[in-house]
């Protein structure tokens, strides 16, 4: 897919696959996706419901079981890859956008980016407050920032990127890691990873991991234990310097 100003397909319906992972309270995830779809035909958000303990009515599909946040996505990959799709853009259900038609302004966005800086593996919102990675952060006034990795609350995801280097999440079935893995390598493949500051969300973290005791405890072990492997023992320091590797760009437009 070319990513010229001219060869950006302005109509993001037969590119982008839009899927929000329903784990939590259904009216959370209807909320999200009532303001996702403002402006635009229903059924463009897909909900993918993670065998939540609440089920979604009317998801596009519900998993017979929890495949936690790594399964969800390398299935959610391979879906929108059988379908045709070059771009997914995987949400947790416990956003709220800041920014108006975020579907199409994200597309937009995306080829307008592209278009100056060459092509994007992970492309993300910026979020109003972050408590792990403070380049997530939106700029007020920004244009944009290319980051050296970014987080798994809403990823915009290029399939060939992923194509190129898999997910590898089997060994950490929570997914804690595996995002800033997966974007880490995309700046050593040759890819941008660009988090936006023209397009805002709040995210409440863990806000249904909490409910589960002792789930987040497990989590943060296997977190550990997977970038370890995958970084090296001193994995929190790289990360450290990693989210200062930060590079701010002027509006596209």
């Amino acid at each position: 897919m070319g990513t010229g100003p001219l060869a950006w397909p302005l109509d993001f319906r037969s590119h982008l696959a839009v899927v929000v992972l329903h784990y939590g309270d259904p009216r959370r995830t209807a909320r999200l996706v009532a303001q996702m779809e403002e402006g635009l035909a229903p059924g463009v958000v897909r909900v993918l419901d993670n065998a939540a303990p609440m089920p979604f009515a009317g998801a596009w599909v519900r998993l017979s079981r929890n495949l936690f946040w790594g399964g969800a996505l390398a299935w959610s990959v391979a879906r929108a890859r059988q379908e045709g799709f070059s771009h997914l853009w995987f949400l947790n259900d416990d956003l709220t956008w800041m920014t108006p038609r975020p579907i199409a302004r994200a597309w937009a966005r995306l080829g307008e980016i592209s278009a100056a800086i060459g092509p994007v593996a992970v492309y993300s919102p910026g979020f109003t407050a972050h408590p792990y990675h403070p380049q997530m952060v939106a700029r007020r006034g920004g244009g944009f920032r290319t980051v050296r990795f970014c987080d798994g609350v809403a990823p915009l995801l290029h399939l060939d990127f992923l194509a190129s280097c898999g997910l590898h999440w089997e060994d950490n079935l929570p997914g804690y890691g595996v995002d800033v893995v997966l974007s880490a390598r995309a700046v050593d493949l040759g890819w941008q990873v660009v988090v936006d500051h023209q397009l805002v969300a709040r995210h409440v973290f863990h806000a249904s991991a909490r409910r589960d005791p002792g789930f987040l405890e497990h989590a943060a072990r296997l977190e550990a234990a997977f970038l370890t492997r995958h970084l090296g023992p001193d994995f929190r320091e790289r990360i450290q310097c990693w989210s200062k590797e930060v590079h701010e760009h002027s509006c596209t437009r």
